[in-house]
């Protein structure tokens, strides 16, 4: 029997404030698992969040050279274009970390998932995950038949808000060790008590790793029950 999803919500004032608050957990963690271990694995969302926490991030003396970073997710997309996730977070990344990014231009995109694949550490120490106002993480959209990719540990989207998508699928966040949310916006506010319920009606909800840390603004939290 897995063990139970533990969903914990820190309610903060804004955006820089969960950014700092997620730059925190972030450092404790490299620093715990590096101790530990010699090396820290941490995969990162696209969205806007993760360029704040990684600004936040440049503020913590941190080993960067004993940090693996890989993508979530990733939009299928030429090099350097503006809707690509690694375009804003590459020069936010310090160049000592290994950073795996996704292979969105090959020309063989089941190939290319696959071998990403085999690059993703056994389980994650720490993933961190956003999530969208129609309750999608990841790039684990509403309807999409990688919702139930369980054989494949990356997988690729449908045409969702006008592009295809990579993807790590629901088996790769499950075995993390932690996941960190970071939620803004008043538009996400129907989806949060979702998401804190374990709704497995939307995508973000069936996601369950054993620990979770969720830090939301307080737009976002506005109709979580006091």
């Amino acid at each position: 029997m897995s063990a139970a999803t533990n969903r914990i919500l820190e309610v903060l004032p804004d955006e820089e404030t969960i950014a700092r608050r997620a730059a925190d957990v972030v450092a404790a963690s490299a620093r715990e698992a590096i101790g530990a271990r010699g090396r820290f694995t941490f995969a990162v969302s696209g969205g806007r969040t993760p360029w704040v926490m990684f600004r936040a991030l440049a503020d913590e003396d941190l080993p960067w050279d004993k940090v693996g970073i890989w993508q979530v997710d990733e939009r299928v997309a030429p090099e350097g274009h503006a809707d690509r996730n690694l375009t804003n977070l590459l020069p936010m990344i310090p160049s000592e970390a290994d950073l795996r990014a996704m292979p969105v231009t090959d020309e063989d995109l089941d190939a290319a998932a696959e071998r990403y694949a085999r690059s993703l550490p056994e389980a994650f120490d720490l993933v961190h995950l956003g999530m969208g106002d129609d309750g999608h993480t990841a790039s684990l959209v509403p309807g999409d038949p990688v919702l139930e990719v369980t054989d494949r540990d990356v997988a690729l989207t449908g045409v969702y808000r006008g592009l295809r998508r990579m993807t790590v699928t629901y088996p790769v966040l499950d075995r993390a060790g932690s996941a960190l949310w970071m939620i803004d916006g008043v538009d996400k506010a129907p989806m949060l008590p979702r998401l804190l319920a374990g709704d497995r009606s939307i995508p973000a909800g069936r996601v369950s790793t054993v620990k979770q840390l969720i830090v939301a603004d307080a737009a976002a939290a506005a109709e979580v029950a006091p």
